[in-house]
């Protein structure tokens, strides 16, 4: 956590993309590339956010519904819909995953000064991944950290997922 919060302060920039209307954003440095979506393999008895595998240039890549994760309404496919290929790291791992997004907006710095803790908003509604708050123009930006939006166990299942394919 340490070292993502040195590449985060050293880069300051953030893909930002659409969630149900909402602006959100991901450091840049755990963007991988930014996809048009791609049909789904549907992996059976996996949870309902991670939506099955697709073909990244001969690699099984997992692919979750961040709207689902977050416990937003399932994405509904349009022209706009992604999947942005992140790095997720966990315990000392790293996993490259694919996570839907309903538009891809832009690329854009945002200074450590002007990154705001997340509010509380009691104790139902979950707020660890969410590295910050931040403004853009006269939106807010939801900064999440990759890295907390899935627990190991998530993760574990979404690696077993991938590698069942390449095989």
């Amino acid at each position: 956590m340490a070292e993502k919060d040195k590449t985060a302060i050293a880069a300051n920039q953030y893909l930002t993309f659409t969630l149900a209307d909402e602006l959100y954003a991901i450091d840049i440095s755990q963007v991988w590339e930014v996809l048009d979506y791609v049909p789904v393999t549907k992996v059976p008895r996996t949870p309902d956010f991670l939506l099955g595998i697709i073909n990244l240039r001969g690699k099984a890549v997992p692919v979750a519904d961040l709207r689902l994760k977050l416990g937003l309404e399932k994405t509904e496919r349009t022209v706009h819909t992604c999947i942005i290929i992140v790095e997720v790291l966990m315990d000392g791992e790293s996993t490259i995953m694919g996570a839907l997004s309903d538009s891809v907006q832009e690329v854009f710095e945002i200074k450590p000064e002007d990154i705001e803790p997340a509010p509380r908003m009691g104790a139902k509604v979950k707020t660890e991944f969410i590295y910050g708050m931040a403004k853009q123009n006269d939106e807010f930006v939801i900064i999440i950290d990759v890295n907390k939006v899935f627990s190991s166990e998530e993760i574990g299942m979404v690696k077993e997922a991938g590698d069942s394919r390449l095989e």
